[in-house]
């Protein structure tokens, strides 16, 4: 019993020690700058925006095809607007977005400024460095050429 108690004691205090996500995700893949070894794309959006809405099959397309199962690789969609993570995952569900979304709790942080028009892309280099922004509608094309880039 008493080793029952040490384990769950060990387990409980080595949770509270691990760092908070920089990111969480819809997913559950949460993203820490400090322990980033894959490239992350980062696609600001709105539901008001209709370039935004109109470059969601391209930012599928390019998550089924080069994101899914590359652990190199991560797409993440971010809210524009102030959205709770429940508004965030019924936005998903109703504009069929597949890949990951940023939830709102815990806070995200990003490692650039908020762009003040949309839609805006970054992309995260496991090295810290970031493209970005690329402003406008992005496809599956730019998208690829945009993650190849090593400056």
């Amino acid at each position: 019993m008493k080793h029952r108690y040490l384990s769950w004691l060990a387990v409980l205090l080595l949770g509270a020690c691990s760092p908070q996500p920089d990111i969480a995700t819809t997913a559950d893949d949460n993203v820490s700058w400090q322990q980033q070894d894959a490239t992350v794309v980062i696609n600001y959006f709105a539901e008001w925006c209709a370039p935004c809405l109109r470059e969601l099959p391209e930012l599928n397309e390019f998550y089924h095809q080069d994101v899914a199962n590359n652990p190199e690789l991560k797409l993440i969609g971010v809210s524009f607007d102030p959205l709770d993570n429940e508004q965030i995952r019924a936005l998903a569900q109703r504009h069929g977005i597949d890949y990951p979304l940023a939830l709102a709790q815990p806070p995200a942080n990003y490692p650039f400024e908020r762009p003040k028009m949309l839609p805006a892309t970054y992309v995260v280099f496991p090295d810290g460095r970031v493209k970005g922004p690329m402003m406008g509608e992005q496809t599956l094309t730019s998208l690829r050429a945009a993650v190849s880039e090593s400056h």
